[in-house]
């Protein structure tokens, strides 16, 4: 059978405030903290692999014999979003910030999207996704103009009522805001935000698209699919890097559809990479402070994860881990910037061994690719050797 490795990112569960948190507003930041002291969190099986056994790690029980390797990474790169962070496990490491608008975006973005798509834009602020349909989506049926909004994250986000503006439409509307934001104004994403409902219940729907900038440099799935592997992306993956590299996508509707994709894929016969993406940790929970929801999304996690142990084979190995924090227990409902676990199982993969920190989330790809017998070309140094079984 055909080596296979399961990336599996649990999007936003970080481990505790990296050095330089409070430069990014961070200071005390720590998801897995204010996740695991909630009653509603129960993971054995993480437990098991030896979550609380990484350093740093508070909140649960070390195990006497994980039955993963593990480790704590920090981040390299100069941001705390989404695409820098899965740029940086993919073995890109950001040189610079991604640009962000604590003021709004400025008149000459203003003018240039006009001139793209011949519409104004209401708020043009930093907002919570959910309050600012609250603040403005009377507002935005009553002129039919899209609601313009970003974070404390490089993002550009467009949301627009699906009676209002129908969801191909707002796609365009996002697709020529790509091609605006380049140059110094290049974002890491524009996300396309359809909602429904009526005032004041409206209610974000699953046509989320998100349209990232492209990575600056070749990741290892660029490398894998070079080398005629298979780079299978479940969940946002695909939108996180453009399509670069990846040969099968697989839509998601919620964490556990994802789950679900990840177990079916299990049983079917592919070589080389499934990398998976579990955004509702992010957008459903830690960016609405909802300690106890994010506490009971990572219990039904743990759920499926012992599901998908059991379909594994004996050449697979599987790396769980996450791209940023996004304490929900802090008033911030920003990203985090945070350490994040990774976990390393398999047959083929040493229980137990402790990796200590490690300086960049690159190490998961250089470790990816020498796993399936590539010579690691990307930033990154791998621990496959550390951890291989003899």
């Amino acid at each position: 059978m055909a080596k296979r490795l399961f990336l599996i990112v649990l999007d936003s569960f970080g481990m505790g405030e990296l050095p330089d948190a409070e430069a990014f507003g961070d200071a005390g930041s720590n998801t897995l903290a204010a996740v695991a002291a909630s009653p509603k969190f129960s993971a054995p099986n993480l437990t098991a692999l030896g979550l609380f056994n990484i350093e740093g790690a508070v909140g649960g029980q070390r195990v006497p014999a994980p039955t993963a390797s593990f480790a704590r990474l920090a981040s390299k790169s100069p941001g705390k979003d989404t695409t820098v962070g899965h740029w940086e496990i993919a073995g890109v490491i950001a040189e610079r910030a991604l640009p962000t608008y604590p003021g709004g975006f400025p008149e000459e973005v203003l003018d240039q999207l006009h001139a793209a798509t011949y519409r104004r834009f209401l708020c043009n602020k930093p907002y919570s996704g959910t309050d600012v349909l609250r603040d403005y989506g009377r507002e935005h049926i009553r002129s039919s103009q899209p609601i313009l909004y970003t974070s404390a994250d490089s993002v550009m986000q467009i949301a627009a009522h699906e009676t209002i503006i129908p969801v191909k439409d707002l796609y365009d509307i996002c697709e020529k805001a790509r091609t605006v934001m380049q140059g110094e104004h290049a974002v890491g994403r524009i996300i396309a935000r359809p909602f429904v409902g009526d005032p004041p219940e409206f209610i974000r729907t699953a046509n989320r698209r998100d349209y990232s900038l492209p990575p600056p440099d070749e990741t290892m799935l660029d490398k894998l699919r070079k080398r005629w592997l298979d780079v299978v992306a479940i969940g946002k993956i695909y939108d996180i890097f453009a399509g670069q590299g990846i040969t099968r996508t697989i839509k998601t509707k919620n964490n556990t559809d994802g789950m679900e994709q990840a177990i079916a894929m299990a049983g079917q016969e592919f070589s080389g990479l499934c990398f998976v993406n579990l955004v509702d940790f992010d957008m459903v929970y830690g960016h609405r402070n909802d300690v106890d929801g994010y506490a009971a999304a990572m219990s039904a996690f743990d759920v499926q994860l012992g599901q998908f142990i059991k379909q594994l084979g004996r050449d697979d190995a599987v790396i769980i881990t996450a791209d940023h924090g996004c304490d929900p227990s802090t008033p911030s409902t920003d990203h985090s910037r945070e350490y994040v676990p990774m976990l390393m199982f398999g047959r083929g993969v040493r229980r137990g061994v402790d990796l200590g920190t490690r300086p960049t989330f690159a190490d998961i790809a250089a470790t990816v690719q020498e796993y399936l017998e590539l010579a690691p070309a990307t930033a990154g140094e791998s621990f496959w050797q550390q951890v291989r079984a003899e």
